[in-house]
């Protein structure tokens, strides 16, 4: 019986050995899965037909806080091997792979008080058969700390892997397109959206003409910044492709002024800006009120404060209608974005509540703001008068709209000059659209005949999110399986308070070295004296 059993007991080591070997069996015990990968993210890797190469920059001297970020990286990488059909080979980094990469200059303090300096390559490589896709691992937002940005780095990590081996991977390029023929902003106004949009897209541009079904190959369609009425045959066609399901991207202001007064003159007039898309917006469930925005979270702007025009002291003022928009952290589209520059713009209203229509708030002012009416005037020059009438909060700028929509033309009829093929639907299949009341957060500037990044500040020279925004907004609008979703991944961040650290070190080395010490030589002492009391005669 006891070699039966013996053998019984082998027997079934091996098939446990056996087992372990072929089934992956993995239990994240983390209270927010940290360690765990979506099965989404699961299935598309299963179905990868050639083994990724995945090369980390991410290397040299680093501190605590890019180290955790590293090991993020490994392990987010290694989770990835598990379930890639062909499996993961993580290659060593080479010098000419950083050779066109801005690299990322830590500047901190040490514990002594000195000022140490270090370089970083916060990117990662991922190759897939013969093309290559460049992952940035860090994302940085302006106003948090270096810990929360690392944090909220690390939450980032499963989409931007996804995302690069979807693009890798994907066999038809789909295509957005830009409106044209209502005064929207021309291509070198965009052009830095463009080039980043073309890195998922064919990027079209074109008028509608009078066919329905001019869009329909089209996966988002971009209105930017538009100063000339729609006309109603545009205005159905572009609603007909709302209905049959197609994706909306309006950028759009409330009122007019000229950039080219401002800048020359200083000062422009501001009127009401009327696109005679009012009643399109107001059906699918948003209004965009003829008004200016104020903020006292804002930009500043350089202003001659010199009495003597000989001689000019400009000084950096305050300019409450150039707002930094706060972006939602409950959104896919906006969460660990960075505020949003958009100087002259409106604000956009939910309306219809009862019409099954989700709606989000997606940018919105600080708990400081205030909305001025039009006609006005501006001025470059003006400050801060009375803060006091910056009572109003969080003022919607930009708005998500997703559900089954009425058509506009639900009760009335097409317009004559409309090449129809078929009957006007009256609603739409399940959609999503985005209203932004700000022209300016789409426009990028231009210097010294090159195009500045979307959201570059040239006077403060910082980096604001309006890029990763508008990005985020068309991959949002575009996405069909829910890989949006990933960026709302929450990693809780757990603090530890460095000087707080520090000056507990003593005490810490005490209690975990000196006491056990102690304790142990107290039971030595009474071991030996029982000892000798029971066999020293």
């Amino acid at each position: 019986m006891k070699k039966i059993a013996l053998i019984l007991a082998l027997a079934a080591l091996v098939v446990v050995n056996l087992s372990v070997h072929y089934v992956v069996v993995r239990w994240d015990m983390t209270d927010d899965k940290r360690y765990s990968i979506s099965v989404p993210t699961q299935q598309l890797l299963k179905e990868l037909q050639a083994p990724l190469q995945v090369s980390i920059l991410l290397d040299g001297e680093l501190n605590a806080g890019f180290l955790r970020l590293k090991r993020a990286t490994e392990e987010m990488v290694s989770e990835i091997g598990v379930y890639a059909g062909n499996g993961v080979e993580m290659v060593v980094a080479k010098q000419q792979d950083m050779a066109n990469l801005e690299p990322t200059v830590i500047h901190e303090r040490t514990h002594k008080g000195q000022t140490a300096q270090t370089t970083v390559y916060p990117y990662a490589l991922v190759k897939y058969g013969e093309r290559t896709k460049l992952v940035s691992l860090l994302k940085n937002q302006r106003g948090l700390s270096g810990e929360e940005n690392l944090n909220r780095s690390i939450e980032n990590l499963e989409y931007a892997f996804v995302e690069a081996i979807r693009s890798l991977t994907q066999k038809e390029v789909k295509k957005v397109a830009f409106l044209e023929g209502h005064g929207e902003l021309d291509e070198r106004y965009v052009y830095d959206l463009t080039q980043a949009l073309a890195q998922y897209y064919q990027v079209d541009r074109g008028v509608l003409g009078l066919e329905v079904g001019v869009l329909d190959d089209y996966q988002v369609v971009i209105i930017a910044d538009p100063q000339e009425a729609f006309s109603e045959t545009d205005k159905y066609i572009l609603d007909q492709y709302l209905m049959q399901g197609g994706r909306i991207l309006w950028v759009v202001n409330g009122v007019r002024f000229s950039d080219d007064y401002l800048s020359s003159q200083g000062a422009t007039p501001i009127v009401a800006l009327d696109l005679n898309i009012n009643d399109m917006l107001f059906r699918y469930g948003a209004r965009i009120n003829h008004v200016l925005v104020q903020d006292l979270q804002c930009l500043p702007v350089p202003v001659d404060v010199s009495k003597d025009a000989a001689q000019p002291n400009w000084q950096p003022m305050p300019w409450t209608y150039a707002p930094l928009l706060l972006t939602s952290q409950t959104s896919p589209v906006t969460r660990n974005v960075a505020q949003v520059n958009a100087a002259l713009a409106s604000s956009v209203d939910m309306v219809g509540g009862e019409d099954g229509i989700h709606k989000e708030v997606l940018l919105a002012t600080s708990s400081n703001s205030k909305t001025t009416g039009v006609p006005a005037r501006v001025d470059l020059s003006f400050g801060v008068e009375d803060e006091q009438s910056f009572r109003y909060t969080f003022i919607p700028v930009a708005l998500s709209l997703e559900g089954v929509f009425t058509s506009l033309y639900a009760y009335q009829l097409p317009p004559k000059q409309i090449v129809n093929q078929h009957p006007t639907r009256k609603q739409s299949v399940l959609t999503r659209q985005i209203v932004v009341a700000a022209g300016s957060a789409i426009r990028n500037e231009w210097q010294q005949g090159r195009p500045l990044p979307l959201g570059y500040d040239r006077y403060t020279q910082m980096q604001f999110g309006n890029r990763d925004f508008m990005v985020n907004a068309v991959l949002y609008l575009a996405d069909e399986e829910g890989w949006m979703n990933l960026r709302q991944k929450e990693i809780r961040l757990r603090m530890i308070n460095d000087q707080r650290a520090r000056q507990s070190r003593v005490t810490a080395q005490v209690v975990s070295i000196v006491i056990p010490l102690l304790i142990l030589g107290c039971l030595g002492i009474t071991f030996t004296w029982i000892r000798r009391r029971k066999y020293v005669k």
